[in-house]
């Protein structure tokens, strides 16, 4: 039986409006979210990633002018619908941090470096649970053991700059964690931090996930860390959705040439047509660079770059096929 729906983005899509025209960032994004379920967001930079999580959120720069246009339907806790694009700035504020929350890339640049890091959580509590502020800073002491924090009642006190990079990350964890939100989005929340820093994260997100039954939105360019934390990828390039598939099926039978390309580029798929072969064991990559958005033809993005390209993918659209449980988007006849 599928799990309930908590959000589900239909046609997303983002556009720069600039003085000299629009510049489409995000292209027509879909996907769903169920209760309990991770999807992973995945491509290399710059394909619109974030920028998708951005929209979502209402969080784009106030220092230029945007146009978001699809629906992105979140369920409440009490079972309503809302579409956060349509949503009041008051009522989305009350959304924000509350039943939908977000974990971004580099804690640094969003901790205030002036204020506690209690104080910090205590605020998000005060503000959507109504609690006073000795009952908030006592929730934010718990959110801040949650997160395995050491010494966390001592933390409470401290500022961002005296912790480290890893315990940065966990308070900016226990932030969005504290009002224990429906979904939560984390954008590639492990990229700064070393190796077994990144462990340590990622074991602590999926018990907090399995703990609250939240959903999650994960967004990394890291496959390895998409095959042992999300049943669901969504792989984006140049501001779209080019092929969505469960993980095991997708690693398994990679449908479109962009997100084959990605798989090749893992050391162990290297190691393996190395052993297949007899050859030495040689990292590949995809040739060239992904297209500047402004300068985005009629037909496929990846058309430049792809190996089998044909003559129609430079000029049309590339259709999708498929099922619903995974599908591309491409001209080449094979189906997923």
């Amino acid at each position: 039986m599928t799990a309930p729906l908590r959000l589900e983005v239909k046609n997303l899509s983002t556009t720069l409006l600039q003085r000299d025209g629009a510049l489409p960032l995000v292209r027509g994004v879909s996907f769903e979210l169920h209760a309990g379920q991770t999807l992973a967001l995945v491509g290399e930079s710059g394909s619109g990633k974030s920028l998708t999580a951005l929209s979502l959120m209402r969080l784009l720069a106030r220092n230029a002018r945007w146009q978001c246009s699809g629906e992105a339907l979140f369920t409440d806790a009490a079972g309503h619908s809302h579409d956060l694009l349509q949503l009041s700035p008051t009522r989305m504020r009350q959304l924000r941090g509350n039943q939908i929350a977000m974990i971004f890339q580099e804690p640094m640049t969003c901790l205030n470096p002036v204020l506690p890091v209690g104080e910090q959580i205590a605020e998000s509590v005060r503000l959507h649970l109504g609690l006073n502020t000795t009952a908030a800073r006592a929730q934010a002491l718990r959110a801040l053991e949650q997160v395995e924090i050491p010494a966390a009642r001592q933390r409470l006190d401290e500022y961002p700059h005296q912790l480290s990079g890893g315990m940065r990350q966990r308070v900016m964890i226990a932030m969005a964690m504290v009002c224990e939100p429906r979904v939560l989005i984390a954008d590639e929340p492990t990229t700064a931090l070393d190796v077994t820093i990144q462990a340590q994260i990622l074991a602590l997100m999926s018990r907090l996930q399995k703990d609250t039954g939240m959903s999650m939105l994960f967004i990394t360019h890291n496959l390895g860390v998409v095959a042992h934390h999300a049943e669901r990828v969504a792989v984006m390039y140049a501001g779209q959705v080019v092929e969505q598939a469960g993980v095991s099926e997708l690693f398994a039978r990679p449908a479109h040439p962009y997100t084959q390309g990605l798989l090749a580029c893992l050391p162990g798929r290297a190691r393996q047509l190395a052993r297949q072969t007899g050859q030495a064991v040689a990292l590949q990559d995809i040739p060239g660079q992904a297209p500047a958005m402004d300068r985005l033809g009629p037909g496929c993005s990846f058309a430049d770059r792809c190996s089998a390209s044909l003559p129609q993918c430079s000029l049309q659209p590339p259709p999708r096929q498929g099922t619903s449980a995974h599908h591309r988007s491409c001209h080449l006849a094979t189906q997923p």
